[in-house]
């Protein structure tokens, strides 16, 4: 007997926890598995609320840094949105055409086979996803805390134990189910237009006092002639945009996918790039270039030119906002690693979903764990560039699979079909920005790479021939039985 709270509560298979089919009323008449239950408007709030998250916080000064110029940094966040606009069509078609959860890791699947799909969720469960976490609860953190230490820096050890505490409360958040992790997302969505609406405001006020303009004089001079510094500013762009593709990795969970998914996408990335570039615009008008390239809070040093004795408001704002931010990241990006298990990619455990909740609690814990490992650095530069690299990577070869599937199932069906010029476009910039940092930043490649590569050899031993060694098939079954009874989890049915 294991799981459950009676014995005709569920049944043992195999050392494996399952729902018995005569005790449906238990969950409602409902089967064990993910419910569709998220409609356009959630949709909407999913892509924003990942895309307004931390980045516009704090990556401006890594976009002017490189940049080297006014102009020439509002031209790179204008790019930034255009090419998420461009890459958002490619998803569009892609998450239509192969209905299913798990964004990039399925679409690689389906097109590229099991290898390249495998180290994708190798890399995503080990750099860019846990990375992504540590930086929105490092955030958070530090807004947090950074008006108590008003003439130094706040103590690093003190961030980090907060966004630690911040992601376990997120994760306990999204376990408790998926309807309670979207009304917290609409609460934090005011918090976080709030914010921005606040700084373009400000922003447009100081534009129009004598003098406002100043900061835009000879705006491109300056502009950074060197190619790998220009790579890494839109390196800086692309993080704050980043979020724009991760609602299919809910798909199942859509109500009506063929139309919500794309609309989605087509209403968010438009708002995104508008806002974004006004909030820039803003950054410039009250702060010149030297003093936003030094800021490591960039909206607090804004508030406090601007807001006056308001200024306190700010940090409270941005914070709010990166925490709900982390929120929704934590649901989407788990849905990665459970849909990677349920593959058999990773341990089966992974792909086990709360018979009470719904909700995939084993991958939500896994998560959880990993991005507190990542909180060992707080670095959020170093971090940046470290899972921004191996990210777009997989991107480029998710796109590159429109062109495949074109290629390799013309008669495949295609409830949206971009022109073929679009992906070939953004593959061609993905593998320019690809290129060019490995001059700029060689080590975070390097690690990059070399991670990726060790996933390899796992997949080699474990996975490809399934044939495991017995000691390791009774240990994970023992473990798998622990978890099912620790989480109340069970198989997901068909």
């Amino acid at each position: 007997m294991a799981g459950g709270g009676g014995e005709n509560d569920t049944s043992t298979e195999n050392g494996l926890v399952t729902p018995k089919d005569g005790n449906k009323g238990d969950w409602e008449g409902d089967k064990v598995q993910m419910k569709k239950q998220l409609g356009l408007l959630e949709g909407v709030a999913i892509i924003l609320g990942i895309i307004f998250g931390s980045g516009i916080f704090i990556s401006p000064s890594g976009v002017m840094e490189g940049a080297g110029s006014v102009g020439f940094s509002l031209a790179v966040w204008g790019m930034c949105g255009l090419m998420s606009m461009v890459g958002a069509l490619c998803y569009a078609e892609l998450g239509t055409s192969i209905p299913k959860s798990g964004g990039d890791y399925t679409y690689i699947f389906e097109t590229f086979g099991p290898l390249p799909a495998f180290l994708y969720l190798w890399d995503a469960m080990l750099i860019f996803v846990p990375t992504t976490n540590a930086i929105m609860g490092l955030t958070f953190a530090r807004y947090v805390i950074q008006p108590f230490f008003p003439n130094c820096s706040a103590p690093d050890d003190a961030i980090r134990i907060l966004a630690a505490v911040t992601i376990c409360f997120l994760t306990w958040i999204n376990c408790h189910g998926v309807k309670s992790t979207t009304k917290l997302q609409n609460v934090f969505m005011f918090a976080k237009i709030g914010a921005l609406l606040t700084v373009i405001v400000a922003g447009i006020i100081y534009l129009l006092l004598p003098g406002g303009t100043s900061n835009f004089n000879n705006m491109f001079e300056g502009t950074s002639t060197s190619v790998s510094k220009v790579s890494v500013a839109f390196y800086a762009g692309i993080f704050s945009y980043s979020g724009w593709n991760y609602l299919n990795f809910m798909t199942e969970e859509l109500v009506n996918p063929y139309v919500n998914l794309p609309r989605a996408i087509y209403i968010s990335l438009p708002v995104v790039t508008f806002v974004y570039v006004l909030a820039n615009v803003a950054y410039l008008a009250v702060l010149p270039s030297s003093e936003m390239m030094s800021s490591t809070a960039i909206a607090v040093s804004f508030a406090d030119r601007a807001l006056g004795p308001a200024s306190g408001i700010m940090p409270f704002m941005v914070a709010l906002s990166a925490f709900g931010g982390l929120s929704v990241h934590i649901m989407t990006s788990s849905r990665m690693c459970f849909v990677g298990a349920r593959h058999g990619h990773f341990p089966a455990v992974l792909s086990h979903i709360n018979i009470d909740r719904f909700t995939p609690v084993p991958s939500l814990v896994f998560l959880c764990l990993l991005s507190l490992i990542m909180l060992c650095s707080s670095n959020v530069n170093v971090l940046i560039t470290y899972s921004s690299f191996v990210e777009s990577a997989f991107i480029m070869l998710s796109v590159s699979g429109i062109l495949w599937l074109r290629y390799k199932r013309p008669d495949m069906e295609r409830p949206i079909k971009v022109s073929v010029w679009i992906p070939i476009f953004f593959v061609l910039v993905c593998l320019f920005l690809l290129i060019v940092p490995c001059y700029e930043a060689p080590y975070e490649v390097g690690m990059g790479v070399l991670i990726t590569v060790t996933g390899i050899p796992v997949y080699l031993i474990f996975i490809a021939h399934g044939k495991r060694p017995l000691w390791f098939t009774d240990a994970m079954d023992g473990f798998t039985h622990c978890i099912q009874k620790l989480f109340l989890s069970a198989k997901e049915e068909d």
